[in-house]
């Protein structure tokens, strides 16, 4: 039974950056696919990267690309989203989440239906 707990969120001014780590409990060989959401209020969830977990290179959204870092520390078990040039725009509850099931190594999918564990969310605010 794997379990999600995220942390590393805060405030930060426009232009500063933040580490956001998703400690994982349980199983993280059996995860197939990672990834970090975040929802802004009033508005959608939404994806903005994920990977698949047993070896590939993350897949981002046009809003984070080229700002944000998805990685992975397998031998601890964590995943990490370094955010760097954040904008007020950012500011959002950030989730981490995962899917177990096989879909094979270049299935890309940032629609938040289709990871079934999920974390408790972090929040992040850019002020």
């Amino acid at each position: 039974h794997v379990q999600l707990v995220e942390s590393g969120g805060g405030s930060v001014r426009p232009g500063g950056s933040l580490r956001l780590s998703c400690a994982v409990s349980g199983d993280f060989f059996s995860i197939q696919y990672m990834g970090w959401f975040r929802q802004a209020p009033g508005k959608e969830r939404e994806g903005i990267a994920m990977s698949y977990t047993p070896g590939g290179r993350p897949h981002y959204a046009d809003s984070v690309k080229g700002r944000f870092t998805q990685s992975q520390d397998g031998a601890n078990s964590v995943l990490y989203l370094q955010m760097n040039i954040l904008q007020p725009e950012d500011t959002a509850v950030y989730y981490c989440a995962a899917d177990q099931t096989r879909r094979g190594a270049r299935w890309i999918s940032l629609d938040p239906a289709n990871f079934a564990v999920w974390g408790q969310g972090t929040q992040v605010t850019v002020s």
